[in-house]
This record gives structure tokens, sequence and C-alpha cells, in this order.
């Protein structure tokens, strides 16, 4: 920045020509800001937790993952149930299954559901090098919302998925429904309790997570009762959503 001092002293404003030229001089090239008012601070970001995916209503969210291997039409099947009952739910698809299937992700959005993007072929991206970590996550279904395969992610994923224009998008609940595998997954009634049973302050504004292959969809029906019984409500299904998903979440 120009110092202005020595031309004034030196000026010693003899005439109103200088006296304006001097003005003039300090108008443009201002005193160093500690001899100036200090200006506002920014505002601070908002905190955004990962675990509630931006969830700040107080309302449940549904997230279901993966991919129905034995019926395409399944995730549309949950999507219609939950949209009838006034519900959005969130759906993390595998892109390898999902890019033979376009239809799938176009009828859940148009059902009023967001759809995220679970990487390309459902790997765990920490053992990945970073070449392939973005591979995975930029093949994903294009999405704003990211969630890791098994949870499994570092600051080096943030980072990838950020530059993608993807925030990490976790859960508060684990119905662990796919323990088990072989098809012996947990029953219904067992996923109920596991929700029924799950913290309050995990459920209140939290992310429940289950599976399209598994039990879960079963479900529903029962945990949907269960937690409106326990004076919990859903997020609302609003219509139609696109792949851009906002935070915070419009729940």
């Amino acid at each position: 920045m120009l110092d202005t001092s020595p031309v004034i002293h030196t000026l010693r404003v003899r005439s109103p020509l200088v006296a304006a030229l001097a003005s003039l001089l300090l108008t443009l090239c201002p005193l160093p800001a500690s001899a100036s008012a200090a200006r506002p601070a920014p505002k601070a970001p908002r905190d955004y937790d990962r675990t509630r995916c931006g969830n700040a209503s107080g309302r449940v969210l549904l997230t279901l993952d993966d991919w129905s291997y034995d019926r395409v039409e399944r995730a549309a099947e949950v999507g219609a149930y939950l949209r009838g009952r006034g519900i959005r739910a969130a759906f993390f698809l595998i892109n390898e299954q999902a890019s033979q299937h376009p239809e799938v992700a176009r009828t859940l959005r148009r059902q009023g559901h967001w759809v995220g993007n679970h990487t390309w072929s459902h790997p765990h991206l920490t053992g990945l090098s970073e070449e392939a970590a973005r591979k995975e996550i930029g093949e994903g279904v294009e999405s704003s919302l990211f969630r890791p395969p098994y949870g499994d992610f570092g600051p080096r994923e943030v980072r990838i998925a950020a530059s993608l224009g993807a925030r990490v998008c976790t859960w508060t609940v684990d119905t662990l429904d796919w323990e088990g595998g072989d098809g012996r997954f947990p029953d219904v009634a067992t996923l109920r309790a596991r929700v029924r049973n799950a913290p309050a302050a995990d459920k209140r504004g939290g992310v429940i997570l289950g599976h399209l292959f598994s039990r879960f969809p079963d479900a529903l029906p029962g945990i949907v009762d269960d937690l409106r019984a326990e004076g919990y409500s859903l997020c609302r299904n609003t219509g139609r959503t696109t792949p851009v998903i906002k935070d915070p979440l419009r729940c």
C-alpha cells in the first residue's frame, strides 16, 4: 500500500488546491487498517454433522443402501410405500448396478426421495490409492450426498467427495440388518426392536441405516409405526427431488 504521509508532510498544505490534492491522495490510498475502523468478522460456516447428514429438523431420516440383487423393482416398491405414508427417505445406490437400471434412480426421485452416491462398486475406500478412490467416488450415482461403503472414510475421502460437490453422509442408528449373510438376515421383529431400543438422542433428528437386500424393507411398516408411536416425526415427502441436495436437509 502506498504511504501518503511523506507526500502530505512535504506539501505542508499551503493553499486550497494543495489541500484538495492531499485529500484526494488519502481517499485513493487510505492509511493502514490499524488506523481505520475494524471490519466485522465474517460469519462462521454452519457446522455440518456427517452422522446426521445435515438433518437439523428433529425428524427421523430413513436410509436404504446398496441394491436389491434379487428383485430390481424392490427399491421403487419401497419408495412408493413410503411416499404413500408421506415419508421422504434417502437411497444410496451402488452405481455398478444402478447404471444398468437408470429407471430406478429416476423413479425414486420422482417419488420424492433423495438418491445418494454409494460409489461404483462398494469397496473399502481407505484401502485404495488416491486415484482409485477418486474413480470409485467419481463414478458413483450423481448426487450431493455421498455415503462411504462400510462407513469407512477419512479426511482424504471427505476431501475427494467435496471436490466432486458432495458431502459425506453416514448414520446415527445402525440396524445391523446385514448380519448373517447367505439370506440369513435378522428378522423383522429383531430389526424393529433394534430401532425401538436405540437411544432417543440418536433417533431425534437422526439417520437410520438399513439395506435394500435385507429384511429391512419388510420391517419398515412396523418401524414407521413404532417411531410415530414413540412421538417421532419422519422426514416429509414434499415432491420430486434432484441430484442437488441442499444443506441443511429439507426434512
